[in-house]
């Protein structure tokens, strides 16, 4: 015995298949189901120098391995905070004229409309100056900079202390430049918990080191040594290696142009209650570099 269907029943389920299809195809920023997440992005070429003029097509943002739709890119105009550690020990006695030289250009280049705050490595953290915009504050301290007799290194310590600072603050970029030597280093930390207050505080680390920085079991050094791989590459940001000051200058305004020139990356991330472990930022176009952090404030992020 057959049964008909109600050609009303027909019409309805045929509209609801239709709307599953169309749900499915639909972009999930445009259903709704989704949150816009940003973050600040660096792109360069091979020789170091920023890229101009990327579209959405250009950026690969994964979350977790699972890649993400960006939805616009921009030139990031936020402000920035700009933490410079700078290692004042006994160990950069022989480079610290090349320091205040090349420090004091990368601040002027940052500080007009970035805070930029300047931080002592020596026998303990030791703010220099806080965050401010003022050029020439900070250019005098620069020239201020001399090494502690007989002192150690305490990069780790000012790691933590710094990423807790920032955490209070709001500003919507920030980065730490750790400016060290391959001298001793004074710490109880272990580099994952370090690594863990820097990415709790939405910060990329790029870490400029001079020397040669051999690995050792002494726990200070051995720590450091983990860091120095692990914290720039998990956060978003990089690590310069010299052989000596001398090329610090290049290096350090090689470092300002790329700040000054991150492009802004928002995309869709799928509604949960649970957020991503990590997210990772590539290029889809060749011969171009990425890296990036996301952006401070972001609940979830």
């Amino acid at each position: 015995m057959r049964t008909s269907v109600p050609v009303r029943t027909i019409l309805l389920l045929s509209s609801a298949l239709v709307c599953l299809v169309m749900a499915a195809a639909t972009p999930a920023a445009q259903r709704g189901d989704a949150r816009e997440r940003t973050l600040f992005v660096g792109a360069v070429d091979t020789a170091g120098e920023p890229v101009s003029g990327l579209g959405p097509e250009a950026f690969v943002v994964r979350e977790d391995g699972v890649r993400r739709e960006v939805l616009r890119v921009s030139p990031a105009t936020e402000p920035i905070d700009v933490a410079v550690l700078i290692d004042n020990s006994e160990a950069a006695r022989d480079d610290i004229t090349l320091f205040r030289e090349s420090l004091s250009k990368f601040v002027s280049k940052m500080a007009p409309g970035n805070h930029v705050a300047l931080i002592g490595l020596a026998d303990r953290p030791t703010i220099l100056v806080d965050y401010t915009d003022d050029t020439k504050r900070l250019t005098q301290a620069t020239g201020r900079l001399f090494p502690m007799n007989g002192s150690g290194m305490t990069l780790l310590d000012a790691m933590v202390e710094t990423s807790q600072g920032l955490q209070k603050r709001e500003t919507p970029r920030a980065v730490m430049v750790p400016v060290i030597t391959d001298g001793v280093e004074f710490t109880n930390r272990y580099y994952l918990d370090v690594v863990n207050t820097v990415r709790k505080a939405s910060t990329a680390v790029h870490m400029v080191t001079i020397g040669q920085f051999p690995h050792s079991e002494e726990q200070g050094l051995r720590e450091r040594s983990y860091l120095l791989d692990f914290g720039p590459r998990t956060t978003g940001g990089q690590r310069i290696t010299l052989v000596s000051a001398l090329g610090l200058d290049q290096a350090m305004q090689r470092l300002a142009r790329e700040l000054l020139s991150q492009y802004k990356v928002t995309y869709a991330r799928p509604q949960s209650l649970i957020p991503p472990e990590k997210t990772e930022v590539s290029s889809g176009k060749q011969g171009v570099t990425m890296r990036g952090a996301p952006a401070r404030g972001e609940s979830g992020a």
